[in-house]
């Protein structure tokens, strides 16, 4: 029953959240769930009347036809999508193969891109003996493809006569429903804005009908051993739906990978209730210890430990209860909760730090000792603790807590800090700078002092290559994930110069527009060459180029560069503090249970124009970005009479202890 009054609860706050939202050109959900190709990527053999099933039933009319053994048609549908094919067919007899990629590095006509540890994938094969229609098996659902190649695998010739996707994704919104987001985001930099809406896309990809996940199981070879087997037969979660890494595979709920997708989810498309089913299915697994699996059903049978990916759990469960205000839900997750916290503080040992003994998190390497990237989350985890503890109404808990990540911080810094460097080394044993470790000291709290947030940030930013922000703790590896985190201490830093850099070179330039990758969903991970390489990984193939984990900048746009940051429940409280940056036009906004939040502001010359709304009942601060020299402006709006104000190091004048409402703000530089 409980279960059902969560959905309920769920269902009610996203028809609250949902509205009509500016900006629909951008949303890449298609408007329905038949989907066809939109253009021919290549064609091989005799082959005729190919544009015959581009668009809404063909261009061309008739069928396309395939004329002998090995001939095909390689049908691009401009984007990444995932579901179903179906075909008609007028042929009496024969054999028509399907193949599928997400990158046109892997298109091919014997063999997909994979989803096992080497090889390709079988393709998808129709055996013909009667004129009629065909769709893919219920478990031969493909999550994710651009690229269909049509391949007759007979001796005679073979006719197709239409040819669509059931789009799957996204499984319990009605069908015409996939593009009624909630959130928005426009600036003046077009590629910001497509970047924004690749990472909603690529959250919505990557939620799944969770009895179709990934069974782990090698079903073995086919083709002379050749070619992998491939099934999506395995319930991960209850429910109707579940928030999952990728959309080609793992398929699996990793809590790790929900950090950086949850928010983004949250600011987009409120699907919380796929949040919630994923965060479940991790909790009921949770050992009577209190430590909670590295992932979900069926990857915790593998018995693996990770510290990291534990508390990212218990992260998630403050994340879903910020954006839903669902306290009942927390309720219900909190002696749960705790028994997590329990099960990590107690690697806390006398330095006052955890001595990590598990080797596992995000496939970086050498995860082990007082590392900084752990103790980090766990410093984070415990904040977060405090504040769900008081919402609790445990006064002793919070307090525990807040001794606790004092010892943390006062450990730390003097135990882990390379002044010479301007970075946290690894752990006591070596001097590696990690970049997990280092943007989680910032986006943790964990370093207060300002200039030397500024110099860890000034350091990772030396760092770039040509293809983004490396990850030296997993060798030759770009990390979307991890720089996810890294954007956000950028950001923190009020070194948004650098962010933008970074989201226009790495999201932008490589990750979006790439011809090698979907141009409109994110890749997991590659080589700092700019080769599809991810090096934890033997098989390149392998590369899922719809992770949840590389959506980063959605969330981070319109969290600091629109500046709307919520601070308790559904937005009770609330702060806008808006980073300019090289942009002079940011519109964005996004509702919860408790109604629309939304900044949109205007830098002109000497003047900044800041429009905010936010819900009737609650309560928050602004921070008007002044402009010029950032020294002196006269304000005007809000709730007060025209002044001159000064700003304070970051450029900006506070105004607090604002009621909700809308509001405007003029400073004009003096």
């Amino acid at each position: 029953m409980r279960a059902l009054l969560h959905s309920v609860t769920l269902t009610l706050l996203w028809n609250v959240a949902v509205a009509t939202v500016p900006y629909q050109a951008y949303i890449l959900a298609p408007p329905s769930r038949t989907v066809r190709p939109v253009s021919i990527f290549s064609q091989t053999g005799s082959v005729s009347s190919a544009n015959a099933l581009l668009g809404d039933h063909g261009t061309e009319g008739g069928s396309l036809v395939l004329k002998e053994f090995n001939s095909s048609v390689t049908y691009d549908f401009g984007k990444n999508i995932g579901g179903w094919v179906n075909l008609n067919t007028s042929s009496s007899s024969g054999s028509i193969g399907v193949t599928f990629s997400e990158s046109s590095l892997w298109v091919s006509s014997t063999g997909c891109d994979a989803t096992a540890d080497s090889g390709l994938d079988a393709p998808l094969v129709f055996n013909i003996s009667a004129p009629g229609h065909f769709q893919a098996p219920w478990d031969k659902e493909r999550g994710a493809f651009r690229y269909l190649t049509v391949v007759n695998e007979g001796a005679g010739q073979v006719s197709v006569d239409d040819l669509w996707v059931h789009f799957t994704a996204m499984p319990h919104w009605q069908d015409d429903a996939l593009r009624n987001y909630s959130g928005w985001f426009h600036s003046n930099d077009e590629q910001l804005n497509r970047i924004w809406y690749a990472g909603a896309y690529t959250n919505q990809l990557v939620t799944i009908d969770p009895r179709r996940g990934d069974a782990l199981i090698s079903l073995g070879t086919v083709a002379g051993g050749t070619l992998d087997q491939w099934s999506l037969n395995t319930t991960i979660t209850n429910g109707t739906s579940a928030l999952t890494d990728g959309a080609k595979r793992d398929r699996l709920v990793w809590s790790g990978d929900m950090s950086i997708a949850v928010p983004g989810i949250a600011l987009t498309t409120f699907d919380l209730i796929s949040v919630r089913n994923a965060l479940d299915s991790l909790f009921v697994l949770q050992s009577p210890s209190g430590m909670l699996p590295y992932a979900g059903y069926p990857f915790n049978e593998r018995g693996l430990i990770s510290f990291t990916y534990h508390l990212y759990a218990l992260i998630g469960v403050a994340n879903f209860y910020l954006y839903s205000g669902d306290k009942s839900f927390l309720d219900g997750k909190w002696a749960a909760w705790k028994q997590g916290m329990e099960w990590a503080t107690a690697q806390i040992d006398s330095t006052g730090l955890a001595n990590v003994t598990a080797p596992n998190d995000w496939l970086r390497f050498g995860m082990g000792g007082h590392n900084i990237e752990a103790n980090s989350i766990l410093y984070y985890t415990l904040n977060l603790g405090i504040m769900l503890a008081t919402d609790e109404g445990e006064t002793t808990a919070a307090q525990q807590y807040a001794q606790l990540a004092s010892r943390i911080q006062q450990a730390a810094v003097p135990l882990l800090w390379q002044p010479s460097v301007g970075l946290f080394r690894d752990n006591e044993t070596t001097t590696l700078a990690p970049q997990d470790g280092n943007a989680w000291a910032v986006k943790s709290g964990l370093v207060t002092n300002a200039s030397q947030i500024t110099a860890i940030s000034q350091a990772l930013e030396a760092r770039w290559g040509p293809y983004g922000a490396p990850a030296p703790e997993a060798a030759d590896a770009v990390s979307p994930f991890i720089s996810g985190f890294e954007l956000e201490a950028h950001f923190m830093a009020n070194r948004t110069a650098a962010a933008l850099t970074l989201i226009r070179r790495m999201w932008g330039d490589f990750m979006l527009d790439d011809p090698r990758m979907t141009n409109s969903t994110f890749i997991e991970g590659y080589s700092v060459t700019g080769a599809l390489h991810y090096a934890p990984y033997a098989n390149d193939a392998r590369i899922s180029h719809a992770h949840g984990w590389a959506t980063g900048p959605t969330s981070s746009l319109t969290t600091f560069c629109g500046g709307i940051q919520l601070l308790s429940d559904a937005g009770a409280t609330w702060t806008i503090a808006p980073q300019p940056g090289d942009l002079s036009t940011v519109d964005t906004g996004f509702s919860t249970s408790k109604g629309k939040f939304s900044s949109k502001w205007t830098k002109s010359g000497t003047a900044f124009t800041l429009s905010i709304s936010t819900p009737k009942g609650t309560r928050g601060t602004v921070g008007v970005p002044l402009p010029g020299n950032y020294n002196k402006a006269l304000l005007l709006g809000g709730p007060q009479t025209a002044s001159v104000v000064h700003g304070d190091a970051s450029g900006r004048y506070w105004v607090s202890g604002l009621a909700g409402g809308e509001y405007e703000f003029i400073a004009i530089a003096l």
